[in-house]
């Protein structure tokens, strides 16, 4: 339902330095800060920091493989902890969102021999291969089976023999995937000796049953394990592995595995011990505990309890970010992202778990945690106190003496990114708002010094000007929004507006940041055509406004995100250049189901809909995401079903087109045919398009985009014609 949505050992610098062994994101630091590496068609450099001084690491010549005519194609690299080995990942293909298996090469920097990892085992067919500390080993998946390699010997073993589609050791089912981030499934101990794994056993999982129409005479079945809302999690356990003996040690974690989770494993910043993060099955509970690496044995440190729910540190974690635990102080204690004051906020945790230290004092919240540095004892992040559609950088102290202090540019407002050096003095640097166009350069920090400007002058599309505001609605919410009038203006005439929605808490719409106004899916320019273009975030959006504010939609999505943007466009439509008689909506998956509640719940206001594959009846979509903000139907399916579309599809009035991928594996097209039947029901005409085979994305094939374009124009035109009146 969203939107288009190498652990080191504990050196005292601790940033974004965890290997992730999938698509790249952001710069590859070196671990000392003081440089980056960059892939190019010449082969992999070293850049000097702030010299930008370049040097050859491999050429292309040398990641060529024997009798080979083109070196290999570099879709990332890693390097070992003593940089004497470099890790190709190449040849990559697709698993459900990104191409997260592959083939994997190991360049010796010293003699320049290049040899293949796993080449017994099919093409692109292992998973985040990762050197061992002491860059002897290399561990990684492949057909959900865990296996080692020893770079001296060349020789492989297995280390778990019972993998199959359905359990699944060393990664993650699709649910886990899409709904905590979880890909990579195992870590190496810090002395090379053991690895850590998940297994996942999804055997009881019922499968959704895709049929593909299109690709051959005959049409067949495309199974995925898929639980939804209702349906008991699939077992999740962690073992421990000598990798010498291939001896495995099961976790005693504590609880019916059928009713918790478990999104964070990692090594407890020592050779003996993990450190596991478990949530309920409501997600409202976490726990976090000790696993003995030989034993198995357990013991609870941490525990935190919310009305509502508990967010993973996905939701707050920046970029390659996203693995890892925040050791800090030589191991001796862990950051700590929490909400449990009313407020998002840093807060640093004795190793024992008996003491803890805010650092983010404030009636505000982080957005994203960015870094941190054990040496200078700093933590970075992104925050906004006074503007929830902006976002800046700051740093603060970890002792929680000092106040935050912002290190972005005071005369630039609107939203900052950053990618930091490990040692926080360096950061690759973007910056936008809603009508300047994206900045990007170099800095020192933190002093923000510009040490190399970007050359920003290809961005290419020139967007109209757009302005941000606020609404309040007769329940006293007020909302942010951001609105593109059309060209030429004319304030005596009035103008159809079009309504872009999410609304639900995967994904904030109204950000003050260059392209937040641009319709991706409009043929041309909607202002120049004479739209109103807005867009308005309400209760329950993830905006950094206080967890009052984001969790008011607990058990409620579908009825008050609605009733915020329906309150809200009443007001706009009073505006005295609004045409009451042409007011649109549209959005994508959860944008989608809120386009068909509004036009359901709100047909008086709403007039033309497009909805894009929407959850059409809460029961179907998956059981992380849905029971997370919802509970569980067990105890309250009354709330599901109060909040799904097909529920008010009897309401309809306007004119709607419902589309949808056959393909889709995040939100079924089971949804589709579900509203369809109900409209039907009622007797209520509309257009319908689906798009055989397509995923979620709805761009697989040829011509998808182009038609998918012409068809959203088209319709929107005919039925909420553009131009004042």
């Amino acid at each position: 339902m969203k939107i288009f949505k190498s652990l080191l050992l504990i050196v005292g610098i601790c940033f974004s330095l965890i290997t992730l062994a999938q698509p790249p994101r952001g710069i590859n630091w070196a671990a000392d800060g003081n440089s980056y590496y960059e892939a190019s068609a010449d082969g992999i450099i070293k850049v000097e920091m702030p010299s930008f001084a370049v040097t050859t690491i491999a050429t292309a010549q040398q990641l060529t493989p024997a009798g080979a005519a083109q070196p290999l194609h570099v879709r990332n690299f890693f390097f070992s902890v003593d940089g004497k080995k470099l890790l190709i990942y190449t040849n990559s293909k697709k698993v459900w969102r990104y191409d997260t298996r592959g083939d994997y090469w190991v360049l010796n920097t010293a003699d320049k021999s290049l040899k293949q990892v796993g080449k017994s085992l099919p093409p692109s067919s292992l998973m985040y291969a990762k050197f061992s500390p002491d860059g002897n080993n290399i561990a990684y998946v492949s057909n959900h089976n865990l296996y080692v390699e020893d770079l001296n010997s060349g020789t492989t073993k297995q280390l778990t023999t019972d993998g199959t589609d359905r359990m699944i050791n060393g990664t993650f089912d699709w649910v886990y995937e899409e709904e905590f981030d979880c890909r990579d499934g195992f870590r190496w101990s810090p002395d090379s000796k053991t690895i850590a794994y998940w297994k996942v056993d999804a055997t009881k999982i019922p499968n959704f049953l895709m049929i593909n129409n299109i690709d051959s005479t005959y049409p067949f079945v495309n199974p995925v394990e898929y639980p939804v809302a209702g349906v008991d999690p699939s077992p999740c356990y962690v073992y421990t592995v000598d990798v010498a003996s291939g001896n495995s040690v099961k976790m005693n974690i504590p609880g019916d595995p059928q009713q918790h989770y478990i999104p964070r494993m990692e090594w407890a910043a020592n050779a003996s011990q993990l450190i596991i993060q478990q949530f309920n099955r409501k997600q409202n509970e976490i726990k976090l505990m000790y696993c003995d690496a030989a034993t198995g044995n357990t013991s609870e440190i941490y525990t935190e309890a919310s009305k509502t729910w508990i967010d993973n540190k996905n939701v707050w974690a920046y970029n390659n970010f996203k693995t890892g635990w925040e050791w800090v102080k030589k191991g001796n204690a862990f950051l700590w992202v929490s909400e449990k004051d009313g407020w998002r906020h840093i807060y640093l945790i004795d190793r024992d778990g008996k003491k803890e230290t805010l650092l983010t004092n404030g009636n505000y919240d982080i957005i994203t945690l960015n870094g941190y540095d054990d040496k200078s004892s700093y933590v970075y992040f992104m925050a906004s106190p006074d503007n929830a559609t902006q976002q800046y950088l700051y740093r603060v102290k970890m002792d929680g003496k000092g106040k935050a202090e912002r290190l972005s540019p005071a005369n630039e407002s609107g939203t900052h990114d950053y990618d930091l050096s490990p040692n926080g003095l360096y950061a690759s640097h973007e910056f936008s708002n809603i009508n300047t166009a994206p900045v990007e350069d170099w800095v020192s920090l933190p002093q923000h010094k510009i040490i190399k400007q970007e050359d920003n002058a290809g961005y290419g599309r020139s967007l109209p000007h757009a302005e941000m505001f606020q609404v309040t609605t007769d329940d006293g919410v007020t909302m942010d929004g951001w609105m593109v009038k059309p060209a030429n203006f004319d304030s005596t005439k009035k103008y159809p507006v079009v309504f872009y929605v999410y609304t639900e808490p995967a994904s904030q719409t109204v950000v003050d940041k260059y392209g937040a106004g641009f319709n991706f899916l409009y043929n041309g320019s909607m202002a120049d055509d004479g739209y109103i273009y807005i867009s308005l975030d309400g209760r329950g959006t993830p905006a950094p406004k206080g967890a009052e504010w984001r969790k008011a939609i607990y058990r409620n999505i579908g009825r008050i995100n609605i009733r915020d943007q329906g309150m809200a466009t009443r007001k706009i439509i009073q505006w005295p250049f609004v045409d009451t008689s042409r007011v649109a909506i549209w959005g994508w998956s959860g944008g989608g189901s809120t386009t068909l509640n509004c036009m359901f719940q709100f047909p008086d206001v709403y007039k033309t809909g497009i909805s894009i594959a929407a959850v059409d009846y809460q029961l179907t979509y998956d059981n992380i995401y849905q029971e997370r903000y919802m509970g569980l139907p067990q105890e309250n399916k009354e709330d599901f079903i109060a909040g799904s579309p097909v529920t008010y599809a009897k309401n309809l009035q306007g004119h709607l087109l419902i589309i949808h991928g056959t393909g889709d594996d995040n939100v079924h097209y089971k949804n589709a045919e579900l509203m369809i039947n109900e409209l039907i029901k009622y007797n209520k005409i509309f257009q319908f398009m689906p798009y055989p085979n397509r995923t979620h994305s709805i761009n697989e094939g040829e011509g998808t985009t182009k038609h998918l374009r012409n068809l959203y124009t088209t319709f929107l035109q005919q039925y909420c014609p553009p131009g004042g009146r």
